[in-house]
C-alpha cells in the first residue's frame, strides 16, 4: 500500500496466506496485479487452479515455472516504471510434488521420496529465482533494483537446518531462524554479514528509510529500519528483543539468548556458546530468565489488547459482489468430531465438511453485510446415493431458505502426482446448487447451514457456501 502511494506498480505472484476475502486479499491490500491462491497450500501444484486479480484461472504446467513466467511478464511490462515485485513461491512446502528431473536427480544419491522431492523443490526454486534475476540482467535494472530474498519458518519435515534445533511451528531456533539475503549493487557492500538480531517487522521500515517513502500510518510499527547496519552507522544499535508466540510455547531471542517459555517451565540457552541448544541454562541464570519473561509479557499483553475475536466476511462489496464462504473457513458446532467434521485432522486450507450425521450439528460462518439488498444463495456439495433426500436450510438473520438434495454427486478425488502420502485434503469436483435469495440489512451477522433432515447414514459433503449480491 505504500509502495503504491508512492507510485510504484505492484505485483504479487504466489502464496497469499494473510486473507482471502477483499479487503484482505492482495487486491485490497495495494497490489495492482495479482496471480497466486490465497492459502495456506495448494491441492497440486501442476495445472493449479489459481487467481488472477478477482477471477479464478487454470494455470498450465508446474506452479513455480507459471508463477515465474508471470512475475517476469510484469517486470519487462512496468520496466521503465518504479515497480514491486513480490515473489512469495509456495515451494518447498507439501503436498510433495516436483517434476520428474528434479526428481530423479536426489532419488539418484540415494535420498528417500521425500528428501529427494524437497530438495528438488529447492532446486527448482533456485532455477527460477535465477531466471527472475536473470530478467534485471536483460532489462539492465539489476544496478537500481533490491532484491530481497527470506524465508518465512524452519522447514516442515526433518531435513538439513544448520544444526538447528526444531523445525516449522518448534518454538527453538530452526522453528524460527530463516535466511535474509539483500542486493543492490553499487549501493550495498557485497558479502557483507550481519550478526544483530532483526526480523520480517523490520522489512517495511528498511525500505521506507532506504527507498525514502512517504507514508501516512496511523498504526505503531513493531519494527525499526536496518539501514543503520546495512551502511555501518557508527551510531550505538539497541539491543533488542524478539518475540514469538505459537501455541503452547512463548519464546524470547536476544543477540545472547533464547528464552522458551513452555506452559509449565522455561528453558533458556546461550545462542553465542550453544547455537544448537543443547544445554539449558534456566536453573543457573534465573535472573535471565525473569528479566526475559516480564518483557514477554509486557509484549503479550500489547499485542492482545484487541483480542483475537473472528473477523467477519464482508459480503455485498460493489467491486466484489460473489463471496465463496468455504468450509474450511466455517466453525463448526457444537465442536469438530461431534455429529459433524472436516475431512483432515484439521481444517486446513482446500478442506470439505463431512460425516455430518446430526441435526443438531452445523456449521457456521460470521459475515458483515456491507450493503441493503437481494443476495443470491448457494452450495458447492457432494453427496453418494444412499445420503440423497437430505433436507438443508441456510438461516441468516432470522431469514431461511430451504432445499432438498435429491440427486447424488459423488466423483472420484482427482489423481494427485504426490511424491509421498500427503496430509492435506485432496482435490476433487463439486456439484453447485442454488437455493434462492435472501434481502439481507447492513450489519454483522451470523450465517448457518443447518441439516434439518438426514434420512441417510450422513447429510452432505460440503465444500462452500456460495453468495452473490443481485
Amino acid at each position: 500500500e505504500i509502495l503504491r502511494q508512492n507510485g510504484y506498480v505492484t505485483g504479487c505472484f504466489g502464496k497469499w496466506h494473510n486473507g482471502a476475502h477483499f479487503p484482505y486479499d492482495p487486491a485490497g491490500q495495494g497490489f495492482d496485479e495479482f496471480y497466486g491462491f490465497c492459502a495456506g497450500h495448494l491441492n497440486n501444484y501442476f495445472d493449479s487452479p489459481l487467481q488472477h486479480n478477482n477471477k479464478e484461472i487454470e494455470s498450465t504446467g508446474y506452479i513455480t515455472d507459471f508463477l515465474t513466467d508471470k512475475a517476469i511478464e510484469f517486470i519487462k511490462k512496468h520496466q521503465r516504471h518504479p515497480f514491486f515485485c513480490y515473489v512469495p513461491f509456495n515451494l518447498p512446502h507439501s503436498p510433495f510434488q516436483v517434476p520428474d528431473a528434479y526428481f530423479d536427480k536426489f532419488k539418484a544419491i540415494g535420498l528417500d521420496d521425500e528428501s529427494a522431492c524437497v530438495y528438488g523443490m529447492c532446486e527448482n526454486l533456485d532455477d527460477h529465482i535465477g531466471r527472475i534475476l536473470d530478467c534485471l540482467d536483460e532489462c539492465a535494472l539489476t544496478e537500481n533494483t533490491l532484491v530481497i530474498f527470506i524465508s518465512d519458518n524452519g522447514p516442515n519435515t526433518a531435513r538439513y537446518n544448520g544444526g538447528m534445533r526444531g523445525i516449522k511451528s518448534s518454538p527453538h531456533e530452526g522453528g524460527t531462524r530463516v535466511p535474509c539475503f539483500l542486493r543492490l549493487p553499487g549501493t550495498l557492500a557485497a558479502g557483507k554479514v550481519i550478526t544483530p538480531i532483526a526480523a520480517h517487522i523490520d522489512i517495511l521500515p528498511t525500505l521506507i528509510d532506504l527507498l525514502h517513502l512517504q507514508h501516512s500510518s496511523l498504526l505503531p510499527w513493531d519494527g525499526i529500519s536496518l539501514v543503520p547496519l546495512l551502511f555501518d552507522d557508527p551510531a550505538p544499535w539497541p539491543k533488542r528483543k524478539i518475540f514469538g508466540h505459537w501455541p503452547p510455547y512463548g519464546t524470547v531471542r536476544t543477540d545472547r539468548h533464547r528464552l522458551i517459555i513452555a506452559p509449565d517451565h522455561l528453558e533458556l540457552y546461550d545462542m553465542i556458546q550453544d547455537p544448537t541448544e543443547t544445554s539449558d541454562i534456566a536453573v543457573q541464570e534465573t535472573h535471565v530468565c525473569r528479566e526475559l519473561l516480564e518483557a514477554y509479557d509486557e509484549w503479550w499483553e500489547s499485542v492482545t489488547a484487541n483480542e483475537f475475536d473472528p473477523l467477519p466476511i464482508p459480503i455485498g462489496i460493489k467491486h466484489h459482489p460473489e463471496v465463496i464462504l468455504p468450509a474450511h473457513e466455517a466453525f463448526l458446532h457444537p465442536d469438530p468430531g461431534i455429529g459433524i467434521r472436516y475431512w483432515g485432522a484439521a481444517g486446513w486450507a482446500n478442506d470439505w465438511i463431512t460425516d455430518w450425521t446430526s441435526t443438531d450439528s452445523y456449521p457456521q460462518w460470521l459475515v458483515q453485510v456491507v450493503q441493503d439488498g437481494e443476495y443470491q444463495m448457494a452450495i458447492d456439495y457432494g453427496c453418494n446415493a444412499e445420503n440423497i433426500g437430505v433436507q438443508l436450510t441456510i438461516e441468516v438473520s432470522g431469514q431461511r431458505l430451504h432445499c432438498n438434495i435429491n440427486a447424488p454427486f459423488d466423483p472420484p478425488q482427482k489423481p494427485s502426482p504426490d511424491r509421498v502420502l500427503r496430509k492435506e485434503a485432496y482435490e476433487k469436483l463439486w456439484q453447485r446448487i442454488e437455493l434462492g435469495s435472501l434481502r439481507l440489512n447492513r450489519g454483522v451477522t451470523d450465517l448457518r447451514l443447518r441439516a434439518v433432515a438426514i434420512p441417510g447414514p450422513a447429510a452432505i459433503d460440503l465444500k462452500a457456501v456460495v453468495i452473490r449480491k443481485k
